[in-house]
């Protein structure tokens, strides 16, 4: 109608600039991430260390990674400090986000300052932790309690609960931040109606905040599954991957193999890896509620 409308007043119609419009993010994220991500690829299939001149080896890199039995130990931690991190963040997220959520002022201050620990170096951070750990020299030395004495980064369990701490600590905040937006979108008149019927609070949370966070909950996940895989500088620091190889992730891996050993070769095959595993995750967690929400989409339209 409208397109016959523009002919008869002797109009033509526009054509529409959203394509233009996402053209510039399109040309930065194919220069910083597909062009990238190629090159890596390309470099999976080579030899190199770092210097020197690059040669063509096929397969090499591949083989040597795959076959190495160090591989399957640095997926399972990796797939450890996912699944752990994810189970320790998420809940407190979700409780943290609720909390903040209200109209206090209170929670408003609190919510900035709760938001500090994200905006400091996770270097920094790790450096920080390592030193009120020391069983010498640390909080627990200097305040006389014991049970803080420990060698809490020179046992592997208790290395792997500190890097599990320390990851919480740092990023609970952003998907409390993520979960706040998301309690406030919540209609009022679900709340209203639930005091009505004589649901008290907790029963409201069950009931409608956690089953109207559903797609939150899904984002959150995704961006907390998808980061747990590029953890490095904080277990490095933190760790170095020790004690042993507890806490040794495939990211630290491929540093390791790159700029310790100079295998580059290696070292882009287990990136590409990485790259792989967090696709498909992602992929999985969008699986997981994007019929759901294209079909609450239809029910709305109609």
């Amino acid at each position: 109608m409208s397109t016959l409308t523009a002919k008869q007043s002797g109009r033509r119609p526009q054509r529409s600039i959203l394509p233009w419009l996402a053209t510039p993010a399109l040309l930065l994220f194919t220069g910083f991430a597909v062009v990238p991500l190629v090159g890596v690829f390309a470099l999976s299939f080579t030899t190199w260390d770092g210097i020197g001149s690059i040669r063509l080896t096929g397969l090499t890199s591949w083989r040597a990674v795959l076959t190495d039995p160090g591989l399957p130990h640095a997926l399972w931690v990796t797939f450890l400090v996912m699944a752990v991190s994810w189970a320790v963040q998420t809940p407190l997220s979700i409780l943290l986000g609720t909390f903040l959520a209200g109209r206090q002022r209170y929670r408003a201050v609190l919510g900035v300052v709760y938001f500090v620990p994200l905006m400091l170096s996770s270097a920094a951070i790790a450096i920080a932790y390592e030193a009120l750990l020391d069983p010498n020299f640390g909080l627990g030395a200097g305040l006389g309690i014991e049970a803080l004495s420990q060698d809490w980064l020179g046992r592997p369990g208790l290395a792997f609960g500190v890097v599990i701490f320390v990851v919480s600590w740092q990023f609970v905040p952003f998907h409390s931040l993520i979960y706040q937006g998301g309690v406030q979108q919540i209609p009022k008149s679900l709340y209203e109606a639930a005091q009505l019927d004589g649901a008290g609070r907790v029963r409201q949370f069950f009931s409608i905040t956690l089953p109207q966070l559903k797609y939150t909950i899904i984002t959150s996940s995704t961006l907390m599954v998808v980061g747990s895989l590029t953890f490095f500088d904080l277990i490095f620091v933190l760790t170095e991957g020790g004690p042993g190889d507890a806490t040794r992730v495939l990211a630290l891996d491929m540093y390791k193999r790159g700029f310790q050993a100079s295998l580059m070769g290696p070292a882009s095959a287990i990136a590409v890896i990485l790259v792989l595993v967090g696709l498909a995750l992602a992929l999985l967690l969008r699986r997981l509620g994007g019929r759901d929400a294209a079909a609450s989409q239809l029910e709305g339209a109609s």
